[in-house]
């Protein structure tokens, strides 16, 4: 997994800044905790904070290939999991290993194949090459985004990292948020190559960028694209079951002891019990973890967003697959405690606000790490085979927006509402959403002949596999790496991604049911409670003691009248909320105290440059 950073600097010799790398460096601690490397040669300079996974002693980094045209260099972060497929091509094309690593695989195969090796890939990466021979470095990230990697260009060229914190270690990197930054912030629409920070871009997802003496330059590699789909139903269903097989199986290969995450949902408790069958085949159980708040099960209220408790589920399919199953229970306490969103904070680089479903998931994490290093999540599969309520919903399907924030408007009400009226206005978030969902559709290619409905099923199925996926990944990444996890997601294999999306609507939901697809294909292993369970979303707490704590947190802010948050957020709409009687605290309400205390937080550990036009 690791973390990952560097900076190339075409006129000058970074040798005398090893200083500067090492303070960006030392910024992904949490990503890499077993080793660290540092590489400085003339102009390049690469950093590598490492979590062992795969041939512990033999995959430290930086990297290098010495040829006699010059060194190539690699920090990489991921895994590749045709790695021994490719290894096997490299060793008959003459290629000697000093390793048994899949980093030393990515380097070989780049020595081999160039900027063409990505093709080859299947995996969750983001590296960089520097190319001694000629001068060149080359970042790369996987398909789907689930390694994030960012960059800032400079006069002379580029500082680039894992995360935005390692690339504002830097003194030539300005911690400056504009207009456009905020606007990002308090909309959800993850615009490609965006990363709030000014100056600072991602690399997108399937991209390849190449930076020389002639400037940057971006290539995509892979992009979803539309393709007819010929297979019946029966073909369409035993096709996904194959790819999941085999996706799982190279999944589960680590050197360490890995796990799942169950939430008692289709997505992970199919992917827990294909892995617990496979396992099993070998002799060896599975550990499962499951996220739980004092007091929910008992005292769960239904609402509609949420029908059913998750915990009884989860226990039907720990028994049904066998595995060793442990229930992570979380207290309000727990969730409101400013530490825990201080952390959550300093590992998302921005204040995402999710608030209690942040926190649940740092502290899930945080207890997983204590007993394995890699954990098989469910992520993505909603997005994959069509699982959120608003594939469903009259009103979100036929918005030109963004589908999902109108289900989220609907229930939390508008995340600019807590801005001061006059910014909410110069910003024109409404504008900004709507110029970026214009921008989003344009290129969705049509097939000959398909309906107009299922053109926007299709439309529909883009947005969240090229944005709203985004989010979660991100999401899921930075609160698992900032206690040294690794977590793979299985349904962002890119060969399950492509084949899914391209399968008509009629036959994602043939039964008139979400996930129709994941269902019939994984039945074999399922409970039947599970299989008849409607879908659910991420936990959060229930409990009033939980909304109390951030009134309190509030009202501490608000003692505080020369705190930067009120440049931003209105003081009055604060207020109001914090004094609220605990029944009348909606989740609209709860939702922008959360947001409020994430800003003033954020600004307190960042201290960014404010530059609103």
């Amino acid at each position: 997994m690791c973390g990952i950073t560097g900076w190339v600097s075409f006129d000058r010799d970074l040798r005398a800044s090893a200083e500067t790398l090492d303070a960006m460096t030392q910024t992904m601690d949490c990503r890499g905790p077993d080793d660290r490397g540092t590489w400085i040669e003339g102009p390049a300079a690469l950093g590598h904070r490492r979590l062992a996974i795969i041939d512990l002693p033999g995959g430290r980094q930086p990297m290098t290939a010495t040829t006699p045209d010059g060194t190539v260099v690699l920090v990489y972060s991921g895994e590749t999991y045709n790695y021994t497929e490719l290894r096997a091509q490299l060793v008959a094309r003459g290629h000697e290993f000093r390793t048994d690593s899949d980093t030393e695989v990515v380097l070989r195969g780049y020595l081999e194949w160039g900027e063409r090796l990505p093709d080859r890939l299947n995996g969750m990466y983001a590296f960089a090459v520097w190319d001694g021979r000629v001068g060149r470095l080359l970042m790369i990230r996987d398909r789907m985004g689930i390694k994030p990697f960012y960059f800032y260009e400079t006069a002379d060229g580029v500082l680039f990292g894992s995360e935005p914190k390692a690339i504002l270690a830097n003194p030539l990197a300005r911690a400056r948020v504009t207009s456009e930054g905020l606007r990002e912030l308090f909309t959800i629409v993850k615009t490609p190559g965006h990363a709030v920070w000014d100056g600072m871009h991602e690399v997108e997802p399937g991209t390849v960028v190449t930076v020389d003496r002639s400037g940057l330059r971006r290539r995509a590699y892979w992009t979803l694209e539309t393709t007819p789909h010929t297979d019946d139903r029966d073909t369409t269903i035993a096709t996904v079951r194959g790819l999941l097989d085999d996706i799982v199986r190279r999944q589960l290969v680590s050197d360490v002891p890995r796990c799942t995450l169950l939430s008692g949902g289709l997505d992970s408790s199919a992917m827990t019990a294909i892995a617990a069958r496979q396992l099993a085949e070998r002799g060896e159980t599975v550990r499962s973890f499951a996220v739980d708040f004092v007091g929910q099960a008992e005292n769960f209220v239904a609402d509609e967003l949420r029908g059913t408790p998750d915990t009884p589920f989860v226990h039907d399919v720990a028994r049904s697959a066998g595995t060793d199953h442990r229930d992570i229970v979380l207290d309000s306490h727990a969730l409101a405690d400013p530490e825990v969103r201080t952390r959550v904070i300093r590992a998302r680089d921005i204040p995402a606000g999710f608030g209690d479903m942040d926190a649940s998931l740092y502290l899930l994490f945080k207890a997983i790490r204590e007993h394995s290093t890699v954990a098989l999540s469910g992520e993505s599969a909603d997005e994959v085979f069509g699982g959120y309520l608003q594939f469903f919903d009259e009103e979100a399907r036929s918005a030109d927006t963004f589908p999902w924030l109108v289900r989220m408007g609907r229930h939390f009400g508008d995340d600019a509402d807590v801005l001061r009226p006059d910014l909410g206005k110069r910003l024109d978030l409404e504008g900004y959403v709507a110029d970026n969902y214009a921008g989003a559709v344009r290129g969705i290619q049509r097939l000959d002949g398909e309906s107009d409905f299922e053109y926007r099923m299709r439309r529909i199925c883009h947005l969240h596999l090229t944005r709203f996926v985004r989010v979660l990944l991100d999401r899921k990444d930075r609160a698992s790496m900032a206690v040294g996890l690794e977590v793979r997601v299985p349904f962002c294999d890119h060969r399950l991604v492509s084949y899914v999306y391209n399968t008509p609507w009629a036959l994602k939901s043939f039964d008139g049911r979400e996930k129709s697809l994941l269902r019939e294909a994984t039945a074999d292993v399922l409970p039947k409670s599970v299989y008849d369970r409607v879908k659910s979303p991420y936990p959060s707490t229930q409990d009033p003691k939980y909304s109390l704590a951030l009134q309190d947190h509030a009202k501490e802010l608000l003692a505080q009248p020369a705190h930067r948050v009120f440049d931003l957020v209105d003081r009055e709409r604060l207020a109001k909320a914090a004094h609220r009687e605990a029944p009348q605290i909606t989740q609209a309400s709860r939702r922008g105290l959360e947001r409020t205390l994430d800003l003033a937080l954020w600004l307190d550990l960042y201290r960014p440059e404010l530059a609103l036009d």
